[in-house]
């Protein structure tokens, strides 16, 4: 069974839901795998994730976790769906997305002080855990945001994330602001965690570069609507749709054309 599971979701906008946004889309993410979800600017990728935690209203479609239908949970029913920390969404800018006047460990201690797991120093155990599981000094953790690196900030909410033990991690182009370094840093991360933590993870981006190395699966969004998915290598070596043979094309390298995916298959 897969840990996340979207069928013919579809999401229109404006007033009389008149303008369609996603078209029947279909998406599935096991535990422990990567699904690597991309397209570019406007093309519904992170309308698909508002819409698997319930920020965008479903049209049509359903989304499931671990079979449990969740997009037609309203009021308490889907507060508690949230609490309860199984789909955690991890935003494009980190700095936004923490608060700038709580401490990074108390952030990360947010989700389980939500969740109402254990008491105060139970919660800390767990934040400092977390911290140290994404490659952070707790010692940091009495910090503000504002005195992190991006890079650092990045880990941070990927911690918080992992407080509350989720079953899906949805990222929105968590490396686009990073410099090469860091970008790197974050990718082997969310390779590790997958293993460690059996954790599905869709990874939302623009950069097909940063899926070369991690991603088990691609899905391409163009317009709302998939319009190829399969193994990375695939997708990648072997692109069917026009458009994704136009995304892969337009892939910068000072050595001329060459292929982007380099996983090693040892």
């Amino acid at each position: 069974m897969s840990a996340l599971e979207v069928d013919g979701v579809e999401v229109r906008l404006g007033r009389r839901a008149t303008t369609p946004i996603l078209h029947g889309v279909d998406l599935t993410a096991r535990s422990g795998e990567i699904v690597g979800l991309i397209g570019e600017t406007g093309s519904g990728k992170t309308t698909l994730a508002r819409a698997v935690v319930g920020l965008a209203p479903l049209h049509a479609g359903t989304v499931r976790v671990d079979g449990t239908p969740v997009s037609g949970l309203r009021g308490a029913e889907l507060r508690r769906f949230r609490r309860g920390g199984r789909v955690q969404y991890v935003f494009q800018d980190p700095l936004r997305s923490l608060d700038p006047d709580v401490t990074v460990l108390d952030s990360v201690a947010e989700g389980p002080a939500i969740r109402g797991d254990g008491q105060g120093a139970d919660r800390r155990a767990r934040a400092v855990a977390a911290l140290e599981q994404v490659g952070l000094d707790p010692a940091l953790g009495d910090r503000l945001p504002g005195r992190l690196s991006g890079g650092q900030r990045q880990r941070v909410t990927i911690a918080r994330a992992l407080a509350v033990d989720p079953r899906v991690l949805l990222l929105d182009e968590p490396v686009s602001a990073l410099d090469a370094a860091n970008r790197n840093h974050v990718l082997r991360l969310l390779d590790r965690l997958r293993r460690e933590r059996e954790v599905a993870i869709v990874l939302i981006t623009h950069d097909l570069g940063s899926l070369a190395g991690i991603a088990d699966r691609i899905v391409v969004l163009y317009r709302g609507r998939v319009v190829e998915e399969g193994p990375a290598a695939r997708v990648l070596l072997e692109p069917a749709d026009p458009y994704t043979q136009r995304l892969i094309a337009s892939v910068p390298s000072i050595d001329g054309p060459r292929p982007i995916y380099a996983r090693s298959t040892t």
